[in-house]
């Protein structure tokens, strides 16, 4: 995953990105089931800041041995605080606070309406032109989201503020990825992910401290399995492997792109978890399938 600025016109999706794209959606995706067993068991801000740890050592030590520098121009700094708190800060600490309340599936989905977001985003703060065929797979990725949220928002048992502040959160990690396609910040992008990932690690860290400390205990050997997973594949790998993507594609197909994430959560979450599937949630994945596959696909043009 390489270093500097991409242009613009560098979008194309190439075999790179399709191997990236699938081990992404698969180890993101089952880590929603992970992650609830884990909070189930052990205060989930404290969770997080030890998974956290473990993916800046797994960053660091990649770095270290493929000799990628760790420092940064002091011109960059603020930048690069600003997009760790838009693209991780914000996301992590609010799926830490709702997640209790949702079951694993749904706030996969929440997660993953993401696309629609940075769409918008790009129309509204960008004038950036879709082309038709991406603008019809924003659309039905959101019908097949809407079904799947439906569930949430009009259950007596649903917890629809949880579900809406987490999709508020989603909101702003989609204007991050948006600004971290457009940063001029001329470094690696894994050093991007490690300073990102590192001043998300020294908020949810100073959370953990003043709210959990009292609760906090030995976590049990699932626990611990659940931390060094988020910590190895999600942290060190997923994030970064997104930071790439967001870097190197066009963000209507990056964003899309990952719209499969919250199937494989989804579906796991039934699975391992038991947590109950309908039709819609079979409706709701062909269409978010389908959208996926025809967006991966070359488009002629750009321009709507």
């Amino acid at each position: 995953m390489g270093a500097s600025k991409v242009t613009n016109s560098d979008h194309s999706v190439s075999v790179q990105h399709v191997i990236i794209l699938v081990f992404l959606t698969i180890f993101w995706g089952l880590n929603w089931p992970v992650m609830k067993m884990a909070i189930n068991q052990y205060p989930p801000m404290t969770f997080r800041g030890l998974s956290i740890i473990v993916g800046l050592l797994g960053i660091a030590s990649f770095m270290k041995w493929k000799a990628i520098p760790f420092s940064a121009p002091r011109k960059d700094w603020v930048l690069l605080i600003r997009l760790g708190v838009i693209n991780m800060v914000v996301w992590h600490v609010v799926l830490m606070f709702t997640l209790p309340h949702l079951n694993s599936g749904r706030a996969a989905v929440i997660a993953y309406t993401m696309p629609v977001f940075s769409a918008l985003w790009g129309v509204g703060l960008y004038k950036q032109q879709i082309a038709k065929t991406h603008a019809a797979c924003i659309l039905v990725a959101f019908i097949g989201i809407f079904l799947l949220l439906w569930t949430e928002l009009s259950s007596i048992s649903g917890a629809p503020a949880a579900a809406l502040t987490l999709l508020l959160a989603v909101s702003v990690w989609a204007l991050g990825a948006q600004q971290l396609r457009r940063s001029s910040v001329q470094l690696n992008i894994i050093t991007i992910s490690f300073w990102m990932t590192a001043v998300t690690a020294v908020v949810v860290i100073v959370l953990a401290v003043i709210l959990e400390s009292e609760q906090w205990k030995a976590p049990s050997i699932a626990v611990n399995w659940a931390i060094i997973y988020n910590g190895i594949i999600v942290f060190a790998f997923c994030h970064t492997a997104w930071a790439y993507l967001a870097r190197t594609l066009n963000p209507v197909v990056s964003s899309v792109s990952i719209s499969l994430i919250p199937v494989i959560g989804l579906l796991s979450g039934a699975y391992f978890l038991n947590e109950d599937l309908s039709w819609l949630d079979a409706l709701a994945i062909l269409l978010i399938g389908s959208a996926t596959l025809v967006t991966l696909m070359p488009q002629r043009a750009e321009s709507s």
